[in-house]
This record gives structure tokens, C-alpha cells and sequence, in this order.
């Protein structure tokens, strides 16, 4: 899989995604059938969003017998940092913190999950700013 492709693919296209990447690979029915217990999606709403995923680099397609397999040409974790990268790209520098206080605080954690992170803002902390300057304005603003 190629982890580096750059996704930009709608909330309904992150559906599908989901479960590609959880089964690594699926027939059209299969996520049809999925989708429509989950979302109550008609087939074609499937099959225009697959369409959609392989045109955009994001799904390979190979026919086998009488079905369409669908495979992930793009890594899961890779297009999440991408998506994650690009929401926070558009963020005030002064305010990710800030942001990701009340993201880790709405969320649900494993333990191995906090101790990765304890782990890690404890190696930034030791070559962190005292603050974080805004760049929303070419002169910077107020906190």
C-alpha cells in the first residue's frame, strides 16, 4: 500500500474507507450490505462512492467471478495524519494545544494509548516554547 497518497475524501467516502481497511479487502456487496445495516445506504449510493475511491487513487478494483473486490491503495493511518495534519494546518498555532486538550478530554483511551502520549509531550516538553506565536496575521495576535 502506498502511504503516501494525499486523500481528500467526504465524511460518506471515510465509511466505506473504514471498512475496506477493516476487512482489507471487499466485494462491492459485501460493503453495500454492511452500509446499508449501518447508514440504511442504498446500493448505488455504494457503488457511486466506490467509483468515487477509485477514481481518487484511494481503491484499487478487480473483478473475480461475477463480483468487484475493493483493496486499499492507501494506508489507514496515513490518511488519517493527512486529515489530521490538513484540519490542524488550518488552525492558529496558538490554539492547538488548546484544541487538543478538549479532543483527548471528548474521547475514549486506552491506557497504552495515554502512556504513548504521556510519553511523548514529556520528549516535547523538553525542547517546547514557553508560548506558541500566532500566525494568523502577518503581525501575529492576542492571546
Amino acid at each position: 500500500m502506498e502511504a503516501t497518497v494525499q486523500l481528500e475524501i467526504s465524511d460518506a467516502e471515510w465509511e466505506v474507507m473504514r471498512i475496506v481497511w477493516t476487512l482489507g479487502e471487499s466485494t462491492s456487496r459485501q460493503i453495500s450490505t454492511i452500509l446499508a445495516d449501518k447508514m440504511g445506504w442504498k446500493s448505488a449510493t455504494v457503488k457511486t462512492l466506490l467509483g468515487r475511491l477509485v477514481k481518487k487513487g484511494a481503491l484499487a478494483t478487480t473483478k473475480a467471478n461475477q463480483a468487484f473486490v475493493y483493496t486499499p491503495l492507501v494506508t489507514e493511518q496515513a490518511a488519517m495524519d493527512t486529515a489530521t495534519h490538513a484540519l490542524f494546518g488550518h488552525l492558529c498555532e496558538m490554539k492547538v494545544g488548546a484544541t487538543l486538550a478538549s479532543l483527548v478530554d471528548d474521547l475514549t483511551l486506552s491506557r497504552t494509548d495515554i502512556a504513548q502520549l504521556q510519553q511523548l509531550l514529556a520528549t516535547k516538553a523538553v525542547d517546547a516554547p514557553s508560548e506558541v506565536a500566532c500566525n494568523c496575521l502577518p503581525d501575529g495576535c492576542q492571546p
